[in-house]
């Protein structure tokens, strides 16, 4: 209650989070907000009660959402990161310790979330939730890019099988696909695997593997 009462969020909704990517990764990205938006309207309209919670890159600072938040603010509501900028590259734009706070909480009170290529599959898999990864394209002005090549970066070689998330590949689709979500019990064993292999596990010892380290190079 306290979380969604300081984000102005309907304890009566479920919600399902959007993680924006940075505009190199995904230029695409205000329209992929769009079609979920337009999809989660629709199931409302169908008796639903769902609503989007975007947190957006916390290295993009712009306004390339403001005209997607206003025209569907009636299914989402913005939550931004905490980080702070120290400069002006991307590179100087740092997370804090609110930001651990304000992302865990996010997770914990989101279904499940959708982004393009994005590491938040393994945020949530740590939740037991389940992920959505955006597989169509869509009319852009960055010549060249097309979800094809995202897909094919060096760090997807790891994943297990195709089931370690859920795929939207059309705009159609996606009604259908967060139904499924929300009326099932999902299986994320898969997502799980591929976590164990990119990171070392059991997760929530890294901090004592990491004093443990210290301790050996420096007795």
């Amino acid at each position: 209650e306290a979380f969604f009462n300081l984000h102005h969020l309907e304890l009566t909704r479920k919600y399902i989070c959007y993680s924006g990517d940075d505009i190199t990764t995904s230029p695409n990205d205000p329209q992929y907000l769009a079609d979920t938006a337009q999809a989660v309207r629709n199931l409302n309209n169908k008796g639903f009660n769902v609503g989007i919670v975007f947190r957006r890159c916390p290295v993009d600072f712009s306004n390339r959402f403001d005209d997607v938040l206003k025209d569907y603010k009636d299914v989402i509501v913005p939550i931004a990161p905490i980080w702070k900028k120290i400069g002006e590259g991307w590179n100087t734009i740092l997370p804090t310790s609110e930001d651990m706070v304000l992302q865990t909480n996010t997770i914990a009170h989101t279904e499940f979330v959708v982004n393009l290529g994005s590491s938040m599959v393994f945020d949530y898999v740590a939740y037991q939730k389940p992920c959505v990864y955006v597989n169509y394209d869509v009319p852009t002005t960055r010549p060249g890019w097309n979800v094809e090549k995202i897909y094919k970066y060096i760090h997807f070689r790891s994943m297990p099988s195709n089931n370690a998330v859920v795929w939207f590949n059309s705009a159609d689709e996606i009604e259908s696909k967060i139904t499924d979500l929300l009326e099932q019990t999902n299986d994320v064993s898969v997502a799980q695997k591929w976590f164990e292999i990119i990171n070392q596990h059991p997760a929530d010892k890294a901090s004592e593997r990491i004093w443990s380290f210290i301790n050996n190079i420096t007795s």
